[in-house]
């Protein structure tokens, strides 16, 4: 089932309807955003500098430090009374990245995710499971809007809770599920231990995972535990939330909603775009959007693009999922995660080093993130009591400023292994 008309354009026609559009953001930013002003005449560019798509390359990146460099609202296009909606993500300095959205940036979000909805066989009669995080994060809101907007009814259950979650969906019947993969296989886990039967007691009968990568192999296990299709969803909140893109019935690779998204993909080293299919940087350009047009969003994803017509019907261009990261970023349970935000928290602690290491594993099929922090010399004689409050204080701090449960452990000075005098900062056990 086809949702928008836009998804079937042929290529001629959806370059021209890209370049309109390209060409009208270049003009806004250029014009309302001071931070692009700047950066376009940096460039020796200005919006007329615009005349194919291939033009675009002569624009600026962005990158996710230039929102935190102009926290809370200096990429904003329009005047706050214009903003319906805020968004936000953790930040480096204990102040987040911030998303606004106008009514009609909200039209497009539910527009972008309703097709991704259509694609899974969504209809009005269906019940949504949206075991998703609610709040400041993107996932759960966006499902819940687009999904309520085509009359289907929400359980808005958001994450955790997992007995709970399985009683909810025994009574309640719902027959679509949001969640992340892992914890979709740890429900799985936790229903077959509570003595349910996965597929008499439930009413499942497609899903939509996000927020975290996923091999085939991860996919084919959820399919085959829970015994439904796995639609895969890809999306930043910089760039809109969930909805950029996701998979149909026909493929592996998922559709990226092109004629309000412009991809390229880019050698992260020399920034130059690469041949077509091949992997690379997935770089992103909202062209419709009014509250907080993105221009060239380096994404940190890798990945490659297929503009080969999908038997579905859909011609938008296809990317792979994602395949790693160009840069130190960790997902953990769908929370995106730099070393240098941990790093920045630790910093204002008394009594530890900036020495600490973090260890990633699987617990069951949840994602674990245990926290070696080295301790001052000064303090290794303190008694137990005080070492347990500044473990607690560790672990608050990360809760409150990156939304990170982990387990914190103190460990004494010098006794994190380093590499030619550098600390091994990342050991990533899920691999």
């Amino acid at each position: 089932m086809i949702f928008s008309k836009a998804e079937t354009f042929i290529r001629k026609k959806m370059q021209r309807h890209q370049l309109e559009n390209l060409k009208a953001t270049a003009e806004r930013v250029y014009h309302l955003v001071p931070f692009y002003k700047r950066k376009f005449e940096e460039c020796g560019v200005n919006p007329d500098s615009i005349q194919t798509l291939c033009d675009i390359r002569k624009l600026p990146f962005t990158k996710k430090q230039d929102l935190r460099d102009n926290y809370p609202y200096g990429l904003f296009s329009v005047c706050m009374d214009q903003i319906v909606r805020i968004h936000s993500s953790s930040g480096t300095t204990g102040k987040p990245t911030v998303v606004g959205y106008t009514e009609k940036d909200m039209d497009i979000w539910s527009e972008v995710m309703g097709r991704i909805l259509r694609m899974g066989g969504v209809v009005s009669s269906d019940i949504l499971h949206n075991a998703i995080g609610y709040g400041l994060f993107t996932g759960g809101l966006g499902f819940h809007e687009a999904a309520q907007r085509m009359k289907v009814t929400v359980i808005p259950s958001s994450t955790g809770f997992t007995s709970r979650q399985l009683l909810l969906m025994k009574d309640f019947k719902p027959t679509i599920i949001n969640t992340t993969p892992s914890f979709a296989l740890h429900m799985a886990e936790t229903a077959i231990k509570e003595g349910y039967d996965l597929h008499k007691d439930f009413n499942l009968r497609v899903g939509f995972f996000g927020a975290e990568p996923a091999s085939q192999g991860l996919k084919d296990e959820i399919k085959d535990i829970w015994g439904i299709p796995f639609h895969e969803v890809y999306g930043l909140s910089e760039i809109i939330g969930p909805g950029v893109a996701g998979s149909c019935n026909h493929s592996n690779k998922l559709h990226i909603n092109e004629d309000h998204f412009y991809a390229e993909i880019i050698d992260p080293e020399t920034l130059e775009p690469v041949e077509e299919g091949e992997r690379g940087e997935l770089v992103l350009t909202t062209i419709t959007k009014q509250g907080l047009p993105i221009i060239r969003y380096r994404t940190g994803d890798i990945t490659s693009l297929d503009y080969t017509p999908c038997r579905c019907g859909r011609t938008t261009v296809k990317m792979e999922s994602v395949v790693g990261r160009c840069d130190d970023m960790l997902i953990v349970s769908g929370v995106n995660i730099f070393p240098s935000q941990i790093e920045h928290i630790l910093a204002n602690i008394e009594g530890i080093t900036l020495n600490y290491q973090i260890v990633v594993e699987k617990k069951g099929h949840l994602d674990r993130l245990e926290l070696d922090v080295e301790i001052n010399d000064d303090i290794m004689s303190d008694s137990i009591k005080d070492l347990n409050h500044l473990k607690k204080e560790i672990q608050k701090e990360l809760l409150n400023h990156l939304y990170l449960n982990a387990q914190v452990k103190l460990v004494q000075a010098n006794s994190i292994e380093r590499s030619q005098g550098k600390a091994v900062r990342i050991i990533d056990k899920r691999k």
